[in-house]
């Protein structure tokens, strides 16, 4: 850190006496939400970081495939707003991973961005490290061919067709980038893609704390309060050791138990043993959970099995476009049949399109999904199921372009609004919540890569850009501080 910081970091300054590295979590995300109080309770525990995730592709494809944020430009800059004065009054570093959820360049930088506009509205003059970690392709195919690249379950190897395919592809960074920026002076560090464990133990690793400890305490952490018993207290504080670590709920009414703390290994995660992270593999076969009291859990005994370095890829493209329609169906005639209803449906209007619109539909898709019946699974009820009291009946069209797939709902509307369950009736009108009906959904994204990289060492994919507090904005390959 900086001479001016009150906490500069040193390997002699007795951080195990006192309760081990402590990093304050004060979300599961940023722009989900950060509560001051629990800030301020954190900082009163002595925290030594403030660290969080940003990202995720819990929320699917379209945030990478697009560059663009899942939380709000406004959401993202109050949490910043309270967390950047806070880092500044306390005199610790404030890290961010997986910058505006996907991490990619374009995410990165609107983070930065929003930094820069918070600064100087608070009057804060930060040296910030920016980690690039989005993906040039030519790199990636080389890479590829010369084998240091392979599938993850359920892919295949990649070729240069889907690398080329991608519109943003990113590799999951690991601490030792942020550890890197640290050692080099930064007081708040925006990191590109990363794992969500990563950016949590760049600290403690960095002080020296035990990797096992370290590594398995950023896991229980990273979801912030979904360690607790409940979650919507969104704040904890991770203490990590030489031994092992402790976790504790902000909030003065929450706790945290060993039933909770244990069960976060199962999330986001197949294996509850081990976690398969940058450089080497978390074992919590022979980790003990114990409460110290009613809110705070220790836990002993985890290890960490280093291994050859490797990055996770990620990579998404966009697709065709949908235009979606919605109608809520209550007659008891349609429940009475509803597999069939939806089959004769779903024909009529396969048929109305090809008879309207013939070949200018070009390659095109009409689903149906029954909300209440069938729609999450999309398995066939068995026989004698129950008919539900009503279902929402989704329409989806996918096409070439915008245009086609509204155009194909168009030509749908009547059939979908006003099908009957027999033709010999008078038509039905099934209840629609909106108007006008179709919906245009934009852009249809896709995942195309599930792979990791082998690296020669943790930086080698890694850009690191310099910005205020007394630097020349500049940006660096290697790691090495500016």
């Amino acid at each position: 850190m900086t001479a001016s910081n009150p906490k500069e970091f040193s390997m002699n300054d007795g951080r195990f006496s006192d309760g081990g590295v402590k990093v304050l979590v004060p979300c599961g995300a940023l722009g989900a939400g950060v509560r001051p109080d629990e800030v301020e309770a954190g900082l009163a525990a002595g925290a030594h970081a403030i660290a969080l995730d940003a990202g995720s592709t819990d929320s699917g494809p379209a945030y990478l495939g697009t560059g663009k944020s899942k939380y709000s430009r406004a959401a993202v800059k109050r949490d910043l707003s309270i967390l950047m004065e806070a880092r500044d009054r306390a005199g610790i570093p404030l890290l961010v991973g997986s910058c505006g959820t996907s991490g990619c360049d374009e995410a990165v930088d609107w983070t930065l961005e929003i930094v820069q506009e918070v600064a100087g509205e608070l009057g804060l003059r930060p040296r910030i490290a920016v980690l690039y970690s989005e993906q040039d392709k030519a790199t990636l195919k080389a890479k590829n061919a010369a084998g240091q690249v392979r599938a993850l379950p359920p892919l295949g190897p990649l070729d240069d067709t889907t690398v080329e395919a991608c519109s943003h592809i990113v590799a999951l960074l690991g601490p030792e980038p942020y550890i890197s920026a640290l050692q080099g002076g930064a007081e708040i560090v925006l990191g590109g893609r990363t794992t969500d464990t990563a950016v949590l133990a760049a600290v403690p690793l960095m002080l020296g704390a035990a990797a096992g400890p370290a590594w398995h305490g950023a896991k229980v952490a990273e979801c912030g309060g979904q360690c607790t018993v409940n979650p919507m207290n969104p704040g904890v504080l991770l203490s990590v050791d030489a031994e092992g670590f402790d976790i504790a709920p902000l909030s003065p009414d929450n706790r945290c138990e060993p039933r909770t703390v244990a069960a976060h290994m199962l999330y986001e995660n197949s294996d509850p043993f081990h976690l398969v992270e940058p450089g080497g593999v978390l074992d919590v076969t022979r980790s003990d959970y114990q409460a110290l009291d009613a809110r705070t859990v220790r836990v002993t005994g985890s290890r960490w099995e280093r291994k050859p370095y490797t990055m996770k890829l990620e990579g998404a493209a966009g697709g065709p476009f949908q235009t979606i329609m919605i109608v809520g169906i209550e007659d008891r005639a349609v429940m009475a049949d509803l597999d069939g209803f939806m089959a004769r449906m779903d024909e009529a209007l396969r048929d109305r399109v090809r008879r309207t619109m013939g070949e200018a539909a070009g390659d095109y898709d009409i689903s149906l999904r029954a909300y209440g019946w069938n729609a999450v699974s999309g398995q066939a009820r068995p026989p004698g199921a129950p008919a539900p009291l009503e279902v929402g009946l989704l329409f989806v069209a996918t096409a070439a372009t915008q245009a086609l797939a509204t155009q194909i709902a168009k030509v749908c509307n009547p059939y979908f609004f006003h099908f009957p369950v027999r033709r010999d009736i008078e038509l039905p009108s099934y209840a629609f919540p909106f108007s006008p009906a179709e919906i245009e959904r934009g852009q249809v994204f896709e995942f195309k890569l599930n792979h990791v990289v082998q690296t020669a060492d943790p930086f080698e994919l890694v850009r690191i850009r310099w910005v205020g507090a007394g630097v020349q904005d500049k940006e660096v390959r290697d790691g090495q501080a500016a």
